[in-house]
Formats: structure tokens, sequence, C-alpha cells
């Protein structure tokens, strides 16, 4: 396994070192470094530090595991792989993600998979361990987004305007959310045991990864949050 020492280095340096490095690789002391790992496929990075904004924009089949907290944009459209973050993630996370997965165990900033997408089979998935902040799924168009809460501190599992211009996924969100106001252009309704079924396979690997017992996350109501069919707000888009 190569060991890059980011300590002295720009992004350009870095992600040149990475290019040249084995299939496995780490990164050591990084500190603000943006547009880490951009593109990058079939390769295991680790990272020690704080990576600056757009960690893993376009990853391609990849996998990114960051032993800190992320900044702006981490996954940015990214294609498929997997980033894990021992810690928080700052704003649009996962901004029009198409594929792969992101799991965070600490908190999002806001806008947190704006413009999430799917098509045919590929699915993206983004589990939050905290909370998220506002404009949680803004025009989210497909993907599942899930948000745990945990150890938030009083504080709601989400912020104002979650699910603006959602028209597409599903957001699962671990709380009765009774104190949340969603518009109008969406459907919040428990979760149901089918609900929950698919909520076990998702949690598996996230769980696995911070050492957390499924069916103690489990044993917590779930909201489950998806485009009202009735009232969407796919009608106010131009069609393609």
């Amino acid at each position: 396994m190569e060991i890059i020492d980011a300590k002295t280095l720009d992004y350009k340096a870095i992600n040149e070192a990475l290019r040249r490095s084995d299939d496995a690789c780490t990164i050591q002391n990084c500190c603000g470094q943006r547009f880490l790992a951009s593109g990058m496929s079939q390769k295991d990075l680790t990272i020690y530090g704080i990576p600056g904004n757009a960690l893993g924009a376009y990853l391609n089949n990849a996998a990114i595991t960051v032993y800190g907290n992320g900044q702006d944009a981490v996954g940015d459209t990214m294609n498929e792989g997997q980033i894990l973050i021992h810690g928080n993630i700052g704003d649009a996370a996962g901004y029009a993600m198409r594929g792969g997965k992101i799991y965070v165990k600490g908190n999002a900033g806001y806008r947190a998979g704006i413009h999430m997408k799917e098509y045919k089979e590929k699915k993206p998935l983004m589990i939050i361990g905290g909370y998220a902040g506002s404009f949680l799924g803004e025009y989210q168009a497909g993907g599942v987004i899930i948000v745990l809460g945990l150890s938030r501190n009083k504080k709601r599992i989400v912020g104002n305007f979650p699910c603006t211009g959602m028209h597409g996924g599903k957001i699962f969100l671990r709380d009765d959310c009774h104190d949340i106001k969603f518009p109008e252009q969406v459907t919040a309704r428990p979760a149901s045991r089918e609900d929950l079924d698919e909520l076990r396979e998702y949690l598996s690997d996230f769980c696995s990864a911070f050492n957390y017992q499924i069916d103690d996350l489990l044993s917590a109501p779930f909201t489950v949050i998806t485009p009202d069919s009735k009232n969407p707000y796919k009608q106010m888009y131009v069609a393609n």
C-alpha cells in the first residue's frame, strides 16, 4: 500500500500521486485539499484528516474512507463506488449522484442529496447517521436518502424545507416527524413492515462500517417520504 503525505502538497500533486499509486493507497495529513479522487476508478483510498470540497466527484467504482470530516459536495455526480465518512460532512453532499453509496457517521449540512437521481438498475444511496440541515432531498429525482438522527442532542432530525421540489426517490427519517413541515407535493407516512425490511437491507453495510446494531436502529419509528402522485412537483417541470 502506498502512503502519500499531503502535508506540503496541493490537490494537483496529490491527485497525480493517486493516479500513479497502487490499487490501495493512504493519504495522511490531509488538510482541505479539494477535488481529491475526482473521477477515480478501481482504487481503495483511505484518508486521515479533512479533505476539501468535491471529494470523490464523478467517482467511478472506487472506495474512499475518511477518518475525519468531509467538506462540501462530497460525491458530487458520483457514478459508482462508496464513500465512508467517520465524521460530519458539509453542504450539498451527493449533489446529482446517480449511483454508489455515501455513508456518514455524523451530520450533514444543507442540501444533502440535491438533484439525486436514478436510472434503471443504478440507484444511489446516502445514509446520514446524525441529523441533516435544511433542504434535504431538494429536487430529488431518484435514489434513497436515510437520516438516522443518532446523537443529535435534541436537534430536529432535519432542518427547514425538506423535500422541496422532490419528484422521485424516497427518504427515510428515523423519527415520527411530528414537528416537521413537509411540502404539499410529497407524502409522509409511518414506515410499514415492508419499508422496514427494505431499510434493513440498506442499513446492513452502514452498521458494519460504524459498529451499530441494526435491530437497535430499527426499533425506533421511521417516517417515509415520497412524491405525492396526486399533487406532484413533476407537473411543474418542463418535459424533456
